[in-house]
């Protein structure tokens, strides 16, 4: 077991994890689930979109009764057009300082600067109104916002255009979308407020679909991404949370050879 001290990067900065990499197993028992993060270590968690079934306040209880805080909630985008308090009401339930969207709604392959411009008005319009009640608005790139335009990207587009919302890394589907996560941290230092650790096996082949096969998520350190240099590379610039994210099947047997891996890591 990895000690909850032991998942601290420093200066208030913390190691947690996100909550879809345990879907299948909430959907057996979620008592049992949330007593098997607690036991790793983990302290920290970002969700509560999604409480498997169970009604909102019993899983919030739930949480306390395993000593689990909520750092960040999910949103998404229409919610953020046409109810951006659904967001902020959520984020208060559950004590949370973030709302994160993970997702722009597009037709197949076909993702342009139209759909880019059109979740930047919608991001900081409702980025202005969860800000107005203390709660940080971030969005969580996939792959398709890396899709060259003019001199750089479309996230580039986003990134220099988003006055009201910021953003967070996910290493897997940066670099899975065909750009450097650790360049990426460098160009736009003050952007990324949380990060979901993800390693990619070695071989796989990216593309910029926002789509993979989830068994190329592997334990931390033993991938092709540079985990070591983006943990590190993310404290210095003072990300505040990182969350272990793995969406494999092997899911239960890799955290704890994650959190390893961070423990010497950061320790």
């Amino acid at each position: 077991m990895v000690t909850a001290m032991s998942l601290h990067l420093g200066f208030g900065q913390e190691i947690g994890i996100q909550l879809y990499s345990l879907r299948n197993q909430f959907k057996e028992n979620i008592p049992e689930t949330l007593e098997l993060i607690s036991s790793w270590g983990i302290t920290t968690i970002e969700g509560g979109e999604n409480t498997y079934g169970m009604a909102q306040d019993e899983f919030i209880e739930l949480l306390k009764q395993n000593g689990l805080s909520v750092a960040s909630v999910g949103t998404n985008l229409e919610e953020l057009r046409d109810e951006p308090m659904k967001a902020v009401e959520r984020a208060k339930a559950f004590g949370a300082k973030y709302a994160m969207c993970p997702w722009i709604p597009h037709n197949g392959n076909n993702f342009t600067i139209k759909d880019i411009k059109k979740a930047t008005q919608i991001f900081n319009k409702a980025g202005e109104q969860l800000k107005n009640e203390r709660i940080q608005l971030v969005y969580h790139p996939h792959g398709y916002e890396f899709r060259s335009y003019k001199d750089g990207t479309l996230f580039d587009y986003m990134a220099s255009n988003a006055e009201h919302f910021d953003f967070e890394m996910d290493m897997y589907w940066v670099q899975h979308g065909g750009e450097d996560p650790v360049a990426l941290l460098e160009r736009y230092p003050n952007k990324f407020k949380l990060m979901h650790l993800k390693d990619m096996q070695k071989g796989t082949i990216g593309n910029d679909t926002g789509h993979s096969d989830v068994e190329t998520n592997v334990v931390l350190g033993t991938g092709m991404i540079d985990v070591k240099t983006l943990v590190l590379k993310g404290r210095e610039l003072g990300v505040e949370y990182m969350f272990i994210e793995d969406e494999s099947s092997q899911v239960v047997n890799q955290v704890p050879k994650s959190l390893a891996f961070l423990n010497g890591l950061l320790n």
